[in-house]
């Protein structure tokens, strides 16, 4: 691996951490925002999900916005944009302010996700071997680093944009910083060029089409699946288990945290699984144990069975979505036209909007007409149906999905015509 290879994988995990950080502060501290602007219960809702529908048209932006720009520069600038709005959560004071700062947010989030995955998926086919769920790991430890920061913020009682803005002016910084090494769908090669100047900008960057939906249709049925299923614990673990199980309410909050460090091993030891057994037996054994983790929360008799649960879905379900995002990659490779890659990546990162919005209300409305514990076999059902479409994660095995096969020295750094 070259220098410029390296320094590529850890800018890029930096910006997955950065973008854990984030969106974790935003999420945790939705009761303090809801009272910082009086936001209603009835109001509270729309809030919410225009945050992901508005980052679904994000991610569409995106796909043509790659057409003329090169997906680093994309992500360089739409990083800086998604702290700066949650700084604007923040500090704002009316309505209005808050609706144009998630507004925002959600946009540029979107924008981010998708060419934060598209570089993940370059970078990976530079490398020759399974490197997608390090950089998911990243953004994991992000995540806990930023619900631990709104728990200090919630726990001395600090206003929100005095949780807020020491973190963003850490990581604009560090973040604008980083993206200097950023390395393109052309690997090595295009990354060299970038940083003495030279090649191609603009419009040969990102020319190219994308892969039929038809293609890529079960892989987006599977990200919306494990969002549905992860949207499910992180919106319904706590009430579950106070209400269902009879814990207190402190024990109630643990079973999140416990599923986002169980998703950061997960995760942190996910490549390995991956280049050992292949990427179709690594989702096949996620989407299992994330389906019996499920069966075990419906079915727990206490507090703590249901804490296994939780822990068991955290390590199947971390598997689910940079596996996903790779696959596409392999698919957008055989199809072998020059921004295939990219435009597969900004679809099916629209699905992972559509399962957060369909999960949380999904088990809400179940929960209340029947009952939770009932309504905890939907998602595990969904799950099990990965295992159906596990063999699409199988295309081209040897390369970076497991197999034997290294890749030849010419293909790593090969330029963005080289998909």
């Amino acid at each position: 691996m070259t220098d410029v290879l390296r320094r590529g994988r850890a800018s890029l995990a930096f910006g997955f951490f950065a973008q854990g950080v984030a969106f974790a502060l935003l999420v945790t501290r939705i009761p303090a925002i809801q009272d910082r602007y009086g936001v209603s219960d009835a109001l509270l809702p729309v809030f919410l999900a225009a945050v992901p529908v508005l980052a679904g048209v994000g991610s569409v932006l995106s796909e043509r916005l790659v057409r003329r720009v090169r997906p680093s520069r994309l992500l360089r600038w739409s990083q800086p944009v998604v702290l700066l709005a949650l700084l604007g959560v923040g500090t704002g004071d009316r309505v209005a302010l808050l609706a144009v700062a998630l507004a925002v947010f959600g946009l540029a989030v979107g924008a981010l996700d998708a060419s934060m995955n598209m570089l993940g998926v370059s970078l990976q086919r530079a490398y020759g071997r399974s490197i997608m769920l390090g950089f998911h790991a990243a953004y994991s430890l992000g995540g806990i680093l930023g619900a631990s920061l709104a728990w200090a913020g919630a726990h001395w009682d600090l206003a929100l944009w005095v949780s807020y803005l020491p973190v963003v002016v850490v990581l604009v910084p560090a973040a604008l910083v980083g993206s200097r090494w950023y390395v393109d769908g052309g690997g090595a090669a295009a990354a060299e060029e970038a940083v003495t100047g030279g090649g191609a900008g603009g419009a040969e960057a990102g020319v190219g089409g994308g892969i039929g939906f038809r293609v890529l249709l079960p892989l987006c049925l599977v990200m919306t699946f494990a969002y549905i299923g992860d949207s499910t614990v992180s919106n319904w673990s706590a009430k579950y288990l106070q209400d269902v199980l009879g814990s207190s309410e402190q024990l109630a909050t643990v079973p999140y945290n416990v599923y986002m460090v169980t998703t950061l091993v997960g995760r942190a030891v996910g490549d390995f699984g991956v280049r050992r057994f292949g990427a179709v037996a690594v989702v096949r054994c996620g989407a299992v144990v994330a389906a019996v983790g499920f069966a075990v929360v419906a079915g727990a008799p206490g507090a703590w069975t249901g804490m296994l649960g939780f822990t068991l879905l955290g390590l199947g379900l971390c598997v689910l979505v940079p596996q996903t995002f790779a696959a596409a990659g392999r698919l957008a490779e055989r199809d072998g036209r020059p921004g295939a890659s990219d435009a597969a990546v900004a679809r099916l990162n629209v699905f992972n909007y559509v399962g957060f919005l369909i999960g949380s209300p999904l088990v809400g409305a179940l929960g209340g007409a029947w009952s939770y514990r009932g309504a905890m076999l939907v998602p595990m059902v969904l799950v099990l149906v990965t295992v159906v479409y596990a063999r699409s994660f199988g295309d081209r095995p040897d390369r970076y999905g497991g197999g034997h096969e290294r890749p030849r020295t010419a293909d790593v750094g090969r330029g963005s015509n080289g998909l």
